[in-house]
């Protein structure tokens, strides 16, 4: 059985990219690649078919992570083939859960800050886009610190589906 993750932010250029790369060698070096699948969108349309963000691929490339990516919007349709839904602020989790067809598929969709347990109130991974390259740093060291307790959360569905 196949596990799959979405990660989503508004033009799937940015944070929502940097976050499948990472979460995609997280899964790699954990073994599950063969069970866990990632990847992105965006909750609007406006760069589906661009690639991330010069500056995202840069900081990745930088960080020894993956640079490929075509930019895509989530739709509602997926919820069904998807077991959880990222988001990477409070923005884009609500505009996923009111575009949940059920409370079920609401469900599935989490804050990524949520899996980092040194996290403060602020859940929110603030978009890099119309700042500096420190603002994407910035991104992916909260995409980083997140994702080992991601992982953790997915090995244990994941090994309670195979049990």
């Amino acid at each position: 059985m196949t596990y799959r993750v979405c990660f989503v932010c508004t033009g799937n250029i940015c944070r929502s990219p940097m976050a499948e790369s990472v979460f995609r060698t997280r899964v790699a070096e954990a073994g599950l690649d063969g069970t866990v699948e990632v990847d992105s969108a965006g909750t609007g349309g406006w760069h589906e078919g661009d690639p991330a963000d010069p500056r995202t691929v840069a900081v990745l490339r930088e960080h020894g992570y993956g640079t490929e990516h075509t930019a895509r919007q989530f739709q509602a349709s997926w919820f069904s083939r998807l077991d959880l839904v990222i988001a990477l602020d409070e923005g884009h989790l609500k505009a996923l859960r009111r575009l949940a067809p059920t409370e079920q598929d609401a469900a599935k969709v989490r804050l990524l800050r949520s899996y980092d347990p040194a996290v403060g109130d602020d859940l929110d991974v603030p978009d890099p886009y119309y700042g500096g390259m420190d603002g994407f740093e910035e991104c992916l060291e909260m995409v980083e610190a997140a994702s080992e307790g991601l992982l953790a959360a997915v090995r244990e569905q994941v090994e309670g589906h195979a049990g």
